[in-house]
């Protein structure tokens, strides 16, 4: 059991090596959403195979190669994300940002529950016979909802070793879809189809990368055990690799069977149709192999989650903060399950709104780290007056305008079924961009602004 909690981990704590990075962010993806996403890049978007290809490895490179330059602020400071961004936006600066953040992943652990049951769902009919009623979804949702608390309240180590045996049991079962579609795919309608719009195509880029981005503010969260002689160039390149090993398979399937079964890109229950389409062979042990997955990916959102909550002041231990996640998670899926009717089109506008939140935190967070950023241990943890980064009352001014400016700006070119922006229409609205000019946004003016002196003595060290 894992007992620390925001507290910086000292140096004759830190152990370990940057390849164990590698299976948590191939973990970090292992959803069946992501080949609903590669059908709806085929059906909606219009893309042929070859720019399905490129949207499959152009986002992870992106978003995740912020997520492994962020990582190295876990090393850094030893303590996770939202902590180190005390040292950033201040005291009672870095509550705003926090809660919306927190907002946020609670929204990113509903979605992957509500998957992850109706994949379970998906499983029992197959298996049993067992047909879904009320009562029975409710049921799949609470034991995956306790599944994932148990393994993020136990934490890092549990998180470690799940994240190993996940990735073969899911890189064997996706192994055998892969070999089944080449074998079955309709290759030459596949192959032959023309090319969509290019805007589509950086739509689509903008979309698929807007989940990796939600996982930067918690890398730190995953490397603040690592030695500060880790290479930082692994932690990145371990960050991208996860990603594209899983993510470019996956997209690329999902573009596949689109082509005969258009339907998968809306269907309300994607994991059932996922489960109709394969032979029972190959759909029982990669619906079960899912199920793991999708766990494993809300733990690790779970983990993460307490420590957010912990920063916008839930004054409770680690593990029972992950708790008030899970309650949240618990009571916002059943109404998603009883009551959407796409969960898809509720998925996709939530990943629009999730990137620009997180965007906004990425580009004052990111400008900073490069600027040479140290961080104290006593100053973050002391949340009174007294504290090196108390700033200008509990402020910083300079990132909380540079954060919320971005923020605004982001929002103003962002569409989805619910929310329009003033400036949706524009070519960066239409093209999905929101979360790239929220990004430029914030960190343009952060870094235009006169650095913010704290109380503290750290130098800067070089990026």
């Amino acid at each position: 059991m894992e007992n620390r909690g925001l507290d910086p981990v000292p140096d004759d704590e830190r152990g370990g090596r940057v390849r164990t990075l590698f299976p948590t962010w191939v973990a970090a993806n292992m959803t069946v959403l992501l080949l609903t996403v590669g059908a709806g890049l085929t059906v909606f978007d219009g893309l042929n195979f070859w720019q399905v290809l490129a949207v499959a490895v152009t986002a992870p490179v992106l978003s995740f190669g912020l997520v492994g330059l962020v990582s190295i602020a876990g090393k850094r400071g030893g303590a996770p994300g939202m902590a180190l961004s005390r040292a950033v936006f201040g005291q009672r600066g870095n509550l705003f940002p926090g809660a919306l953040l927190w907002l946020a992943r609670c929204g990113w652990e509903t979605a992957n529950a509500v998957t992850g049951s109706f994949a379970l769902l998906a499983v029992l009919d197959l298996l049993l016979g067992v047909r879904s009623t009320s009562t029975l979804v409710l049921a799949t949702l609470t034991a995956f909802v306790a599944a994932s608390f148990l393994v993020s309240g136990v934490g890092i180590t549990a998180l470690r070793v799940c994240s190993r045996v996940s990735v073969w049991l899911f890189g064997g079962a996706s192994l055998l879809v892969l070999v089944h579609l080449i074998g079955s795919a309709p290759w030459r309608a596949v192959l032959d189809r023309p090319p969509g719009p290019v805007g589509m195509v950086i739509a689509g880029i903008g979309t698929l990368a807007a989940g990796g981005i939600s996982w930067v503010p918690s890398a730190p969260d995953f490397t603040r055990y690592l030695p500060r002689s880790a290479p930082s160039r692994a932690m990145v390149g371990a960050a991208v690799g996860g990603a594209l090993v899983t993510v470019v398979p996956m997209v690329l399937m999902g573009a596949v069977m689109a082509v005969s079964s258009p339907d998968l890109a809306t269907a309300k229950d994607p994991v059932a149709f996922i489960g109709e389409l394969l032979p029972r062979w190959i759909s029982v042990p990669y619906l079960l192999t899912a199920v793991l997955g999708m766990v494993l990916i809300n733990a690790l959102s779970m983990y993460s989650a307490g420590f957010t909550a912990q920063t916008v002041g839930f004054a409770v231990p680690r593990a029972w903060a992950v708790g008030v996640n899970a309650a949240v998670s618990l009571l916002l899926g059943g109404t998603l399950m009883m009551v959407t009717t796409s969960l898809i089109d509720t998925f996709l506008s939530f990943l629009t709104l999730l990137g620009v939140t997180f965007s906004a935190w990425i580009g004052v967070f990111g400008v900073d780290m490069l600027r040479g950023r140290t961080y104290d241990p006593a100053a973050l943890m002391d949340t009174t007056p007294r504290s090196g980064y108390w700033y200008t009352g509990g402020f910083s001014r300079q990132a909380m305008a540079a954060w919320g400016a971005g923020l605004v700006v982001g929002l103003a070119f962002t569409e989805v079924d619910w929310f329009a922006g003033p400036l949706a229409s524009t070519w960066i609205g239409r093209d999905g961009l929101g979360w790239a000019a929220t990004i430029l946004v914030a960190a343009g003016l952060y870094a235009a602004l006169p650095r913010p002196a704290d109380g503290t003595a750290g130098a800067p060290v070089p990026f």
